[in-house]
């Protein structure tokens, strides 16, 4: 598999066919550029596709293997992962840093219904929890006490 990544490109900065062509990436897990032209159903030339898949792995979403004298596209990173640097400028954008302005604006303005909020409040208190049970099993060498313990 050949990868020129650059893991730190920022999202924001992706054009319409870029998103378009990573949208189709993802949603497939490995394509050829044929394929590709095929699913956007637009009227572009082959060379533009290769070209917008070759920077796209530039960037580091995607990479490729040969078979057969064909490029084969996978992306290079999760769309999860992707868009979760994407929100991370958001936040630092518009928030000033602070997630939980960004997800109290989510939840003003009615972007997570209930069903969304109940999932994001189950995955919070398993990171809570996780992290609770880390924590809590770290070693308590000389000079260090559990909390609330006295000395």
């Amino acid at each position: 598999m050949t990868s020129n990544t650059q893991a730190s490109h920022d999202p924001a900065e992706l054009g319409e066919l870029e998103r378009s062509i990573l949208s189709v990436v993802w949603r497939k897990a490995e394509i050829n550029a044929e394929q590709v032209r095929e699913e956007l159903g637009r009227p572009l030339k082959d060379s533009t596709i290769r070209t917008v898949l070759r920077r796209l792995e530039e960037k580091g979403y995607l990479t490729h293997t040969v078979e057969e004298r064909t490029f084969v596209y996978r992306p290079a990173e999760t769309r999860q992962r992707v868009a979760g640097r994407a929100a991370k400028r958001i936040v630092d954008w518009f928030c000033e840093g602070s997630v939980e302005a960004l997800l109290v604006g989510m939840v003003d303005s009615k972007m997570l219904d209930r069903a969304e909020l109940q999932r994001l409040a189950e995955r919070i208190a398993a990171a809570q929890k996780s992290a609770t049970q880390t924590s809590a099993a770290e070693p308590k060498g000389p000079g260090k006490q559990a909390k609330g313990g006295r000395a």
